[in-house]
């Protein structure tokens, strides 16, 4: 009877993926990029070391994964005003990865270190090929709503309010309020993009 219960329970494919990503983002989050050892993610989620070897042969193709599975991407709104998509990505954005980027920043510090990596490229390896920059899709928009002259436009430019977001979510380890995420909208990306009435 205990053999039929446990085979009938034994995790496979999808189910055992999840199981171990799961249990993975735990031992990370808990213990950071030193205690994030095969064996720590196998007794944590009641597998063994080599079934993890098999689908993640290096410790790095383990943290990728994981990383990956709790970063999905952020729909960007679209509901017909520049200023009403970027605030609203910004507030989505704040609401889904204020805990992802500071646990990155803190946890991970052994990991850049030894890889010789950044939090940059780590995010870079994290977006979905092909996908363009929310706030380039936001200024993309509104140049073809007419709200903004078609005229190029510095990557840089383009993309500070996230910047500026991340960059408050860093300095202060805390959640950004409303009015920041306000501020850094009207106060100085519109003007920066020249919308008509910000300047």
């Amino acid at each position: 009877m205990n053999l039929h219960r446990s085979g009938a329970t034994r995790r496979r494919g999808p189910e055992l993926e999840n199981a171990i990503l799961g249990a993975a983002w735990d031992v990370l989050t808990e213990h950071g990029y030193p205690g994030f050892t095969y064996e720590a993610v196998a007794a944590r989620a009641a597998t063994s070391r080599p079934v993890l070897y098999r689908r993640w042969p290096q410790r790095e193709d383990l943290l990728l994964a994981t990383l990956t599975k709790f970063w999905q991407p952020i729909a960007v709104p679209d509901t017909g005003s520049i200023r009403d998509d970027a605030i609203g990505f910004l507030r989505n954005t704040h609401a889904a990865r204020t805990h992802m980027i500071t646990m990155m920043s803190v946890q991970l510090v052994d990991y850049f270190r030894d890889t010789g990596t950044s939090f940059g490229e780590l995010r870079e390896a994290l977006i979905p090929p092909g996908l363009a920059p929310p706030f380039e899709t936001i200024v993309a928009r509104a140049v073809e709503r007419g709200e903004l002259p078609d005229a190029p436009r510095s990557p840089r430019v383009v993309n500070l309010p996230f910047d500026l977001l991340r960059h408050d979510l860093l300095l202060t380890m805390r959640e950004v309020s409303d009015e920041s995420i306000t501020e850094i909208v009207d106060a100085v990306w519109l003007p920066l993009l020249a919308v008509p009435g910000t300047a």
